[in-house]
Formats: C-alpha cells, sequence, structure tokens
C-alpha cells in the first residue's frame, strides 16, 4: 500500500473526531453548582472553580508523508480554597459527585497546612464583560481527511521541487467556565487552527506559519508556496562579515524579539525591580513610531475578556510613541499600587502577578516590498530562534537567524547569506526602527501570537556566523 493511500484510509476513519463538540454552557455551569453545594456542605465559604474542556486534533507530517494523526478531548475541574487567610488549588479530571467532594477535602487540607497571605483578598463577586466571538464552527468541525488533504498538496508541492515538507496542521476547540461562592460566572469558548510547514531543499530550508480562529483564513498551500520558493532561493548561500546592518524583519522575527518585553509590563515585575521599565515609566526608551498595547478585543486576537480571577480585560496602552506609559495589574498589584486593576492577573496562587498576553505594536504604511525597495543594502530575516535573555535591563538578547536570510542590494534581494548570530538590545532595536508595515496577526515558535508589523530597522547587530 502506498503511504498516499494509507494516509487518505487514515484520514478518512479517524475524521469522525472533528464531530466532537463541546459541551453546552449550562453542563459546565451544573458542575459549578454542584461543586459549590458540596463547598457549603464541608464548610467552605471561599471557592473559586475553573472547568476547562479542550478538544484537539493535530496532522503531523515529514519526509513528504503524513506520520501521525492525534486527537483528544479532556475536561479538568480546578479548585481554590480559601480558608483563615489561606488558599490553595487543586486540579482534577473527574466530575462524579465523590470525587468532586474528595478534591475539595484536599484543597482544603492544602490551603491549612499553608502560612498566612496577608496580601491575600477575598474573592471578587459578580462582574460584567464585553462579549468577543471567536468560534468558528467550520474550524470545530474539520475533519482529519480535510487537513490531510491539505498536507498531500504542500507534500507534492514539494516532491515536485526535489524538495522536502515537514511541519503541522491542526485544529481545535476549547472553552473555559470560571466561577466562585460570590456569584461571579464567566465564560468563553473559541477555535484555533494552524498550520506550519519547512521545505528543504540540500542545505538550505525555509518556513512559513498561521494561526487563527477560523482556519479558512489563511491557505496552507500559499504557505507552502512561499516555504518552497524561499527554500530554493536559499541555496548557496555566501558568508558575510558580521557587523551592524540595516535588517528588515518580517512580523515572525519581530513577534518573537518583542515577546521578550511581555513580562517587564507587569506591575508585580516592576515593583520587584525585575523589569527593564523598572524606574523608567514616562522615559522615551523607545523610537517616536513604536506605540504597544495590550488589546484583547482586536479582531485578529484570541483568548478570553476576563483573567485569571475572573476581573474584565482592559484594552492598555502600554508604550505611547516611545514611551512606556502604563502597566498591567492584578488585583492583588493593584492594591499595592492604589490602581484599578486591569484584568490581567494570573489564576491564583502564582508568583508572577500578571502580564499582557495580546500585545498589539501599532504599524505603518510601508509594505515590505517597499522596505526592500528602499534598502541600498541590507538583510531580510524571516525568522529567528534560540533567543535567549543576556542582559535583562538593557533587553540584550541573543539568538540566530534561520530558514532565510538574504543579502538586500539597490533595492533588490540578491543573494542568500550563511546564519548569524546577534547580540542585540531590544529597547535599542526600538529606537533605531526606521519604517513600519502594516499589523497584523503573527506566530512563530519562541513567543506567542500577537499583531505585529514587519520593520526595518538600522544598525542591527550581528556578532558571529553560524556554522550552518
Amino acid at each position: 500500500m502506498s503511504p498516499t493511500r494509507k494516509t487518505r484510509e487514515v484520514s478518512t476513519r479517524r475524521g469522525a473526531a472533528a464531530e466532537v463538540q463541546l459541551r453546552p454552557e449550562r453542563e459546565l455551569r451544573a458542575i459549578t453548582s454542584q461543586i459549590f453545594r458540596i463547598a457549603k456542605s464541608l464548610g467552605l465559604p471561599e471557592v473559586e472553580v475553573h472547568v476547562d474542556e479542550v478538544i484537539d486534533a493535530l496532522t503531523r507530517f515529514a519526509n513528504n508523508a503524513i506520520h501521525q494523526h492525534v486527537a483528544e478531548h479532556g475536561l479538568s475541574v480546578s479548585l481554590r480554597v480559601v480558608v483563615d487567610g489561606r488558599t490553595a488549588r487543586v486540579t482534577t479530571n473527574r466530575i462524579e459527585e465523590d470525587a468532586l467532594r474528595s478534591t475539595l477535602e484536599s484543597a482544603a487540607s492544602l490551603a491549612a497546612s499553608q502560612p498566612k497571605d496577608p496580601g491575600l483578598l477575598p474573592i471578587p463577586g459578580k462582574q460584567k464583560y464585553r462579549p468577543v466571538r471567536r468560534f468558528s464552527a467550520p474550524t470545530a468541525s474539520l475533519s482529519a481527511e480535510i487537513r490531510a488533504r491539505a498536507v498531500k498538496t504542500a507534500c507534492a508541492l514539494a516532491e515536485n521541487k526535489g524538495q522536502v515538507a515537514a511541519g503541522i496542521f491542526s485544529s481545535g476547540q476549547s472553552q473555559t467556565v470560571l466561577a466562585n461562592s460570590q456569584g461571579l460566572f464567566a465564560s468563553y469558548r473559541q477555535t484555533q487552527a494552524e498550520f506550519s510547514v519547512t521545505m528543504q531543499q540540500g542545505s538550505a530550508t525555509s518556513w512559513a506559519k498561521a494561526n487563527a480562529a477560523d482556519y479558512r483564513v489563511f491557505d496552507p498551500q500559499q504557505l507552502a508556496r512561499k516555504a518552497s520558493e524561499r527554500a530554493e532561493r536559499a541555496i548557496n548561500p555566501v558568508e558575510l562579515a558580521t557587523g551592524r546592518y540595516t535588517v528588515i524583519l518580517e512580523p515572525a522575527a519581530v513577534l518573537d524579539l518583542i515577546g521578550f518585553l511581555y513580562y517587564d509590563f507587569a506591575a508585580t515585575a516592576v515593583r520587584d525591580q525585575r523589569s527593564c521599565f523598572s524606574e523608567r515609566l514616562g522615559l522615551p526608551l523607545m523610537g517616536k513610531n513604536i506605540t504597544i498595547s495590550d488589546d484583547v478585543y482586536h479582531p485578529e486576537q484570541l483568548g478570553a475578556p476576563f483573567d485569571g480571577e475572573g476581573i474584565p480585560r482592559q484594552r492598555i496602552v502600554l508604550v505611547e510613541q516611545g514611551v512606556p506609559r502604563n502597566l498591567v495589574y492584578s488585583r492583588r498589584s493593584a492594591k499595592k499600587a492604589h490602581k484599578t486593576p486591569t484584568g490581567h492577573g494570573f489564576a491564583l496562587p502564582n508568583e508572577y502577578g500578571e502580564a499582557p498576553m495580546n500585545l498589539v505594536v501599532e504599524g505603518g504604511k510601508t509594505s515590505l516590498p517597499e522596505m526592500i525597495a528602499g534598502t541600498d543594502r541590507g538583510l531580510l530575516v524571516t525568522r529567528l530562534w534560540y533567543i535567549r535573555e543576556v542582559e535583562p535591563y538593557e533587553k540584550i538578547m541573543t539568538g540566530m537567524t534561520r530558514d532565510g536570510l538574504f543579502l538586500v542590494e539597490k533595492g533588490q534581494v540578491t543573494r542568500p547569506v550563511r546564519n548569524f548570530r546577534f547580540n542585540q538590545s531590544i529597547l535599542q532595536m526600538l529606537r533605531n526602527v526606521e519604517a513600519l508595515g502594516p499589523s497584523h496577526r503573527a506566530t512563530a515558535e519562541e513567543s506567542f501570537e500577537m499583531v505585529v508589523p514587519p520593520m526595518k530597522i538600522r544598525e542591527f547587530h550581528f556578532s558571529e556566523v553560524t556554522k550552518f
């Protein structure tokens, strides 16, 4: 039996997994009501419940053939209790009454063994939420067969060009319910699909990836063609000298660097002197063309409109025209700073406090081709990887280029270039941005998805030529 024939049979046989649907909200609400009834019988007045349900399916391919179809459907119940100024959380995947009672008793016992937390706040009451719609019925019903057909076309393209394709096509749906004994109830559901492909031709590789609530937003074949064309163009790279270059960063490369700033915007990190913005709020740290917000309501974002305690998320302008203006606050950090919570806290107990998880970098009007056309000599960077922090206060990072680095000469992409290692301050980088393109949802590997533009940046520091 040929690999293609076998793949199609496996896909059809397992396609039924996509027909599994999330439980109706009333069933999850019934679970929370049952927990509160049990908690009352145990004499537990403060209880918080998180119910999370996830349906995920994945088609994985390598060497121009599908080698794995997997699907899973899981439900978890996480219970937090507060006992005499102490709190603890226990999680279970069982929803029978005896199991829920046992989990509550375990959480109460664990809480009783904790030291008192003088900063612990009472569980919040009812909240109002701005509605968001991120559930796509076509994505929820996306079958393994449909994913397999898309992968087959991508692999056929690679074979026709003498290339090797590898990657994933995943789809899923999820929902979460957060409720507490003070009457708070929040619910959210979403779908998500992702296609990622790496094309290899000899020693040259290229890569493309997209992620969205509705799988119809992106075209797997267009992504495969882009990766294939770049892999072909990346053959026989030339080696350039290290130094400072004008670079054009595609959105995936921008995202993987900006993503390392997200926790620096946390009020807890600033208070603890672990943020690069400690004692710097209000100072012009970046260029005037840089404005960064956290906005869960942006149409290209995913995520719930409430945080880990059920507080509504606010849109926050973090950096305005190069000046860091605001931070995000959990209930706890807000009380310490005499601020209003912004709805960015993590589920308690945790040691991190809060963070913005829906970053949006305001873009400009210069398209990627226009950036290239306006560059006399520079480098087009498609992707970065293995990024690590070297110095936290100036946010100096090190990492490497990969999957396509190209020389730009007199407004044209001319030759592929051997990969570099970089040592670069993100803050300095954002002071050196010469042009911004339109912002769109991007995804990469080193950071979470966000809405970012391509950037043209001067004096980006490459410190070493890599061995590949």
